[in-house]
């Protein structure tokens, strides 16, 4: 963790950058602090925000008191936040009520600071000050995602809302009525299914009916949440304000070193380039659907049924990869046998990581690292098994904790956050706000590229493979890629793109549900397979909208993993096809790599893709460049067919 990044005041913390979205089946939930202590901190904070008021008005204040502010704010939320990681790692590596307990009220204390500092830091708003310092003094209000406002009993409010549904999200299960008639494989009456179990049978079932139940009964947690929804939105806009924003749509579009309505303009700009491919995909996989399933239940034109695509949200859709391939198309390799054939231990595949790292000229981890990361599932407690790259003392005491299996899934999650370490470590000499990815795009991107780099050139490398298949085979690992990394953008979008219209007013709460389809028809050309209504809520079906986790970052990182990966195969001599390039032992690609991520977000962030790209924009033709022999695949199976939606 490489520092608490906060979410919502007084009670609810997210790990940003630690670790990534992917087809989430459940998530952590933290025991909220009391209504009463929540109460106590927002009063402390109302006492300071009056207090620094009263101080105003005896004079403005300077240039050096903004500097003298910073310096204090940094070394008191350095020390805290090694208080509330601690807590956060025991309690999710050791589950029980005291735990828990211990961090709720260490993240209490570092809710309540953080909120006492961006109130603070909004009285040097009208002087006048050298470049850095402001950056420092607008990164500690939009450290905030859901701010409080001065109001000690709406900052209680805010706070118990946001544990309230992130409670109703974890605890959330689908119990139909006739059990047995589901599952086949379970016979128990009254069985109820968790998210897990539902996300494992969705990927695995090719049975309509089922599937369908399984998409209706797990949004039935979520109508409870929208009134808690509708409130929290009206309390965080007020917060907003008070920071000087017009509402949290603004406020959360400009945390990216341009105008707010900038920002939102270029990831419509990103969207466009790669829309193609993804409408190229879409029609080839609605048509296989339709060739399996047939016309009454996947449709030859038109949006394609939700619950077809493998996943409780149709975000990627790589688990239907057995009907969307053709007969002759096969993946080159199963990453899953290399490893499990090579007799490496969890522990030998972190190694492997860490290998992949040094090779590119980084220090090896340090030893605590392997004598406090969590690599398996202990079998004696309870422990979050979600992957997650963690930094407890903003230097060196890095870790991942995970539940490793022998999969090829897992030996690409652990090169992924392994990412996050590399990246947490190199830039521990920057100020503490500084100490975090350029933008939060940036931290998911570094994992990522870093698996890209995990192709058969690499694995031949480390001698999980005996020799490099030829390009005949590369069309089944581009469409695997593409399943997920391509069907993703447009959910990576949407998104935040409903949130921004709830925030600023254009989406009405009475209008909640069907703004969020509009949107899922219009970007991903996907339908609900039953009919939706304003008495469902289907974002909060959707952790991120609960855990009131922005979005936005995982669309960027989709588009920068591309960029960069082009730019490190550029500086490593790599003239072949960009998906077949692996960076493993290239020191010149490891020192652009390196010099990049040592700027943590010292400065904007297209400084530091300049660093490592050469370009201050981000540029969604790196993907179309990675996929294009599939694209030339898809459009060639789509000539007779009616694409579009």
């Amino acid at each position: 963790m490489k520092k608490l990044a906060l979410v919502i005041a007084a009670a609810t913390f997210t790990l940003a950058g630690c670790d990534r979205d992917s087809n989430e089946t459940g998530a952590p939930v933290s025991e909220s602090a009391t209504p009463e202590a929540v109460q106590g901190a927002a009063e402390n904070t109302a006492a300071a925000n009056a207090e620094m008021n009263t101080a105003d008005s005896n004079g403005q204040p300077s240039a050096e008191d903004a500097k003298a502010f910073l310096d204090e704010a940094q070394a008191r939320l350095a020390k805290m936040s090694q208080e509330a990681s601690h807590a956060s790692w025991v309690a999710a590596t050791y589950i029980n009520l005291d735990s828990q307990y211990t961090e709720a009220l260490a993240m209490e204390r570092y809710t309540a600071l953080a909120v006492e500092l961006a109130g603070e830091a909004a009285k040097f708003d009208n002087v006048d000050l050298d470049p850095e310092t402001r950056r420092m003094l607008t990164m500690l209000k939009q450290g905030l995602v859901f701010p409080a406002p001065n109001d000690p009993e709406m900052t209680a409010e805010l706070a118990q809302i946001g544990s309230k549904m992130q409670g109703m999200y974890g605890a959330g299960k689908y119990c139909p009525e006739e059990t047995a008639g589901l599952d086949p494989t379970v016979k128990k009456e009254g069985k109820c299914y968790t998210l897990t179990e539902m996300g494992q049978m969705m990927a695995n079932s090719r049975d309509p009916k089922l599937l369908k139940d399984l998409w209706v009964g797990w949004r039935k947690v979520a109508p409870p949440m929208k009134p808690l929804y509708e409130r929290q939105v009206e309390i965080g806009n007020a917060g907003a304000k008070d920071l000087g924003y017009d509402n949290l749509s603004v406020m959360w579009r400009s945390k990216y070193d341009m105008p707010a309505d900038e920002f939102a303009a270029d990831m419509d700009n990103q969207w466009n380039k790669v829309k193609p491919l993804y409408e190229a995909l879409h029609c080839h996989v609605r048509a296989k659907l339709n060739e399996h399933y047939g016309d009454k239940v996947a449709p030859a034109s038109g949006k394609i049924p939700a619950h077809l695509l493998g996943n409780m949200w149709a975000q990627e859709w790589g688990n239907i990869y057995d009907i969307v391939k053709d007969d002759d198309m096969e993946a080159p390799y199963d990453l899953t046998e290399l490893v499990v054939n090579s007799g490496m231990t969890e522990q030998d595949m972190v190694k492997t990581g860490e290998k992949f790292f040094t090779s590119l000229g980084f220090k090896p981890l340090p030893d605590t690292f392997w004598e406090r990361s969590q690599f398996v599932q202990p079998k004696d407690r309870d422990v979050v098994c979600h992957a997650s790259a963690w930094n407890l003392d903003d230097q060196d005491d890095i870790r991942i904790k995970m539940c490793i299996n022998k999969t090829g899934e897992d030996l690409i999650t652990v090169h992924h956050e392994l990412g996050h370490n590399f990246y947490q470590r190199i830039y521990n000499q920057q100020p503490f706000l500084y100490k975090e990815g350029a933008n939060d795009g940036f931290h998911e991107a570094v994992g990522d590229t870093i698996a890209l780099s995990i192709t058969p050139k690499y694995l031949k490398e480390i001698g999980l493979m005996d020799e490099i298949p030829g390009e005949d085979k590369d069309l089944g690992y581009l469409m695997q890629q593409a399943l997920d990394k391509i069907a993703f953008l447009p959910f990576g979008l949407l998104v935040d793109k409903w949130r921004w219209q709830v925030f600023n007013g254009e989406v009405a709460p009475g209008d909640y549900n069907k703004a969020w389809w509009q949107l899922r028809e219009e970007y991903q050309g996907i339908t609900p397979p039953v009919e939706r209504s304003e008495a469902n809520f289907d974002p909060g079906a959707k952790y991120h909208i609960p855990g009131n986790t922005p979005y936005a970052r995982y669309f960027l990182a989709r588009i920068q993993q591309f960029q960069f990966h082009r730019a490190l195969c550029e500086a490593a001599g790599e003239t072949g096809p960009l998906h077949r390039c692996s960076i493993y032992k290239n020191k010149a690609a490891g020192e652009k790599l390196r010099n990049m991520l040592a700027m943590g977000a010292s400065k904007p962030w297209p400084d530091a893709m300049e660093a490592l790209t050469g370009e201050r924009e981000l540029d969604a033709a790196a993907i179309v460049d990675y996929f294009q022999p599939l694209m030339v695949y898809l459009e060639e199976q789509n000539k007779d067919r009616d694409c579009g939606w």
